[in-house]
């Protein structure tokens, strides 16, 4: 029972005596115990760093150094030698920035990491206040209570669980946990969902493909969910438009959001009559949520145009732990003569149309030079991926003494198609331009590598000789 792990834990803690004016570090992977850690910690007024185990030790004891923790946590699987919890001591050397700007008005509880991609992760704060916000949001917009059964797909550091487990805690629902060792076993996954009756499901687009291969074996739909919702990344149209069939109960919504201000904008898919689109538009702003898109010349566009997603929303955090890091990517905006509002960068670069909707682009990140020309990836994936025979898809840069950069596209196909490079290429002739064409294509049909939070990850993605030598 998780109320009697809970009450272990917190004894323990309470026998420790931790200061609450600083934080603990927790090094947990998803599990009853790891959660009821983290209920005791929230419990006790104890702010905590939750990064993800699958860091290197040396990354892990740089974010605890950096947070000034006062102890490491670590649960123990049904409190193994009569202990619920092993503390141990915080890692020696590194400066400390605690406490965050802000801290003092309304505390910290939950502090997250981005997932560092480009170097040390960052650490995210986030106020009880911003936290219950949240929650309250999800709470009302999915129908989640008492009764309500969410699966939990995501590692437990994932700013995806205030929504799986956090909100469905709050208000006595029953978390459905998913084990993180076995979250590529579509079989398992399609057992899990039907066998707790799960109702709200929200996940990155592979465990949607895993539970449409894995029902094209066994013939079965999940009627149980009522609420079906991708986030984290793109959801190809092949995967979107089994998803009727799949959940024949389902609302079925596109969720956007980042760690550093939470969900910000949210669409529900309408897929009458296979009335399925190729762009997927990233929503509309929650109520309480500015969404603005800077044009790049210090202005913002009204009407249709391309340019980087800003954001504010009720539930996002001040900055970061690091101040230093800030400069760039948070600034404040007078509000119509209001107080000024702290606004984010989101760094997604997205399109609005002339119906008002919004899609996306690319990430800044994701544009590099070929030949001179600037070509975003993502656009090339986005190409690929409506080739009917394409499952999913990578396109990365690598490095061309003449070129400075050539495309690289590693793509799964179906298993009993016959797509080979000539006809993909031939496929992308009218959607691509000649820059933006890649120079390699290798098609496969086992999955693509994946980060532990089940997106593609591109750093794996290179040439083939690249990734023998990288798994050597």
């Amino acid at each position: 029972m998780l109320a009697e792990r809970l009450a272990a834990i917190d004894a323990e803690l309470a026998a420790h005596d931790l200061p609450r004016d600083r934080p603990v570090g927790i090094r947990a992977k998803k599990s009853p115990e790891a959660i009821a850690l983290v209920l005791a910690c929230l419990q006790r007024g104890l702010p905590f760093v939750l990064p993800s185990v699958e860091l290197a030790a040396d990354t892990l004891d740089q974010l605890f150094a950096q947070a000034g923790v006062s102890r490491v946590l670590a649960p123990l699987s049904h409190g193994e030698d009569g202990a619920a919890v092993l503390v141990g001591d915080p890692p020696a050397g590194g400066e400390a920035m605690w406490p965050p700007p802000g801290a003092s008005d309304g505390g910290v509880s939950f502090m997250l990491t981005t997932s560092g991609s480009t170097g040390l992760p960052k650490i995210v704060p986030l106020a009880p206040s911003g936290v219950d916000r949240f929650t309250e949001w999800a709470a009302t917009q999915f129908e989640i209570g008492p009764s309500t059964a969410v699966l939990n797909y995501a590692p437990l550091n994932f700013d995806l669980c205030l929504l799986d487990i956090w909100t469905t805690l709050k208000v006595g629902g029953r978390v459905v946990l998913v084990d993180q060792d076995r979250a590529t076993n579509g079989a398992y996954l399609a057992d899990l969902v039907t066998e707790r009756s799960v109702n709200v499901v929200q996940a990155v687009p592979m465990l949607y493909r895993l539970l449409i291969d894995e029902a094209r074996e066994s013939g079965r739909v999940f009627d149980s969910v009522r609420y079906a919702l991708t986030t984290g990344d793109k959801m190809p149209a092949s995967t979107l438009k089994e998803l009727p069939e799949l959940f024949p109960n389902s609302r079925l919504f596109n969720v956007y959001g980042c760690t550093e201000t939470n969900d910000s904008l949210l669409y529900e898919f309408d897929l009458a009559d296979g009335n399925v689109p190729t762009d997927i538009p990233i929503g509309q702003p929650l109520t309480g949520v500015t969404a603005l898109i800077d044009d790049g010349n210090d202005g913002y566009i009204d009407g249709p145009g391309v340019g980087e997603l800003v954001v504010k929303t009720p539930f996002q955090t001040s900055g970061y732990l690091n101040p230093a890091l800030n400069e760039g990517k948070f600034f404040t905006m007078p509000d119509n003569g209001d107080e000024p509002r702290r606004f984010f960068r989101t760094g997604d670069i997205v399109r609005r149309h002339d119906d008002a909707s919004i899609t996306l682009e690319g990430r800044s990140d994701f544009y590099v030079k070929v030949r001179g020309v600037r070509v975003s990836t993502q656009v090339v994936e986005q190409a690929i991926q409506e080739h009917p025979s394409v499952i999913e898809v990578a396109v990365v840069a690598v490095p061309d003494e003449l070129a400075g950069s050539r495309l690289h596209a590693l793509v799964r196909r179906e298993g009993d198609s016959k797509l080979n490079s000539l006809s993909l290429r031939q496929h992308c002739t009218s959607r691509l331009a000649r820059t933006e064409m890649p120079s390699t294509i290798e098609i496969v049909t086992e999955p693509l590598p994946k980060t532990p939070t089940g997106k593609i990850d591109r750093k794996r993605c290179g040439p083939r000789q690249e990734r023998s030598h990288a798994r050597g």
